[in-house]
């Protein structure tokens, strides 16, 4: 235990004037329990995070062993990157800054302070996307065929409630709800679903037929009616649920209506006619799509985006599938991909498919920058591979 005279010798000997310093002294030694590196973890937090977590709030490290760790607030995804530094990190309970010190009058004295543990790195956050294309994915494991097929009663596969994806699902509560959501999942008994494509279908033409058969205005479907009549042919928690999905939900004199989403129910269509087969003649396609949508609703080439691609250099004009949904999560896989499928891509058509990749500062420009090579063909811009696809 240094006495106040041992710490002015050192000062002396390391030829520091006291008078320029603060008048107490802190004098450290290791605690006989203090921890060793590996023992003792840092986490460095952002100032939102800090509060989040002074008001009572959790942070979760999500990943199972294969995947790299993440950390979720309530609403946001992080990287953990161990950083290391050359400076050795002390763990001091009950150190004081020199804030504190100036603060305390009596300080003009020794302080002793043990040393609990030290560190030689600290885990680093940086915000990234949610890692949801494993949610689609254990969805997609056993999709849901409806009340008749017998499927469910035979199946193995395993069904997922929200505290399974949470502790799967490598994002927040917010993201992973918000992508339920988008994905149109809806829960049967308890566990999260995602109807088999088809069976949506089906579900979607009972609606559609049942506007077009009382002439409702697409803008103005009653919910009641729809159940009352639909409801003997299908579940009325499913009609509710494509309801839900393909319009927008309010209420007019205390009556329950949806407007009907024609670019979506255009763009379902669509895929129901894109998926048996490899290309279509584009001229073609438009007519057939134009002749099975409800009436009243117009088709358009940019509700496709992301769903499907033109062929504009093959002659007659073609188009065929390609899901964005379909494709890799990691940025160079979904490049490798994309040019696997097109060489050379302007960025019109590209953006659609590298549009989620973005992160909040990040453009599409920057994302084709930094993993595509830009030329000149016939005076239009276009992008290709910085690196040889196989």
């Amino acid at each position: 235990m240094r006495s106040r005279e041992e710490v002015e010798a050192t000062l002396r000997t390391a030829k520091l004037s006291p008078a320029e310093l603060l008048p107490a002294a802190q004098c450290l030694s290791f605690g006989p329990g203090a921890a060793g590196a590996g023992e003792c973890c840092l986490l460095q937090l952002e100032p939102g995070l800090c509060a989040q977590l002074e008001a009572g709030a959790s942070l979760v490290i999500r990943g199972e062993k294969d995947e790299q760790a993440v950390l979720c607030s309530k609403d946001k995804t992080y990287d953990m990157k161990i950083a290391d530094t050359s400076n050795m990190l002390l763990f001091i309970p009950g150190c004081k800054t020199p804030e504190e010190l100036n603060a305390d009058e009596a300080s003009g004295t020794v302080i002793h302070s043990q040393i609990a543990g030290f560190s030689n790195n600290y885990w680093e956050l940086r915000r990234c996307r949610p890692k949801l294309k494993k949610l689609r994915k254990l969805l997609m494991e056993d999709p849901y065929e409806g009340p008749d097929s017998g499927k469910d009663q035979t199946s193995t596969v395993s069904h997922y409630t929200t505290e399974d994806l949470l502790s799967m699902v490598q994002a927040s509560e917010e993201e992973i709800m918000h992508q339920l959501q988008v994905l149109d999942a809806c829960k049967i008994k308890g566990y999260w679903r995602i109807l088999e494509f088809d069976y949506e279908m089906k579900l979607l033409n009972h609606v559609t037929q049942l506007i077009d058969s009382e002439s409702w205005s697409l803008s103005k479907v009653p919910l009641c009616t729809c159940l009352e009549e639909l409801g003997p042919l299908e579940p009325k928690e499913m009609i509710e649920h494509i309801l839900l999905s393909y319009g927008r939900k309010y209420t007019d004199d205390g009556e329950v209506y949806f407007e009907m989403r024609e670019d979506k129910i255009c763009r379902a269509i669509a895929q129901m006619l894109l998926q048996n087969a490899v290309k279509f003649n584009l001229a073609e396609f438009q007519e057939v799509w134009q002749q099975s949508v409800p009436e009243g609703m117009t088709t358009r080439l940019d509700q496709l985006k992301g769903l499907a691609l033109l062929d504009k250099n093959s002659r007659p004009e073609t188009i065929f599938l390609l899901k964005v949904e379909d494709l890799p999560e990691d940025n160079q896989e979904r490049f490798n991909s994309l040019f696997s499928v097109r060489e050379k891509w302007t960025e019109e058509d590209i953006t659609p498919y590298i549009q989620d990749l973005c992160s909040e500062k990040q453009t599409v420009g920057a994302l084709l920058t930094k993993y595509a090579r830009s030329s000149m063909q016939n005076g239009v811009k276009v992008y290709n591979s910085r690196r040889p696809i196989s």
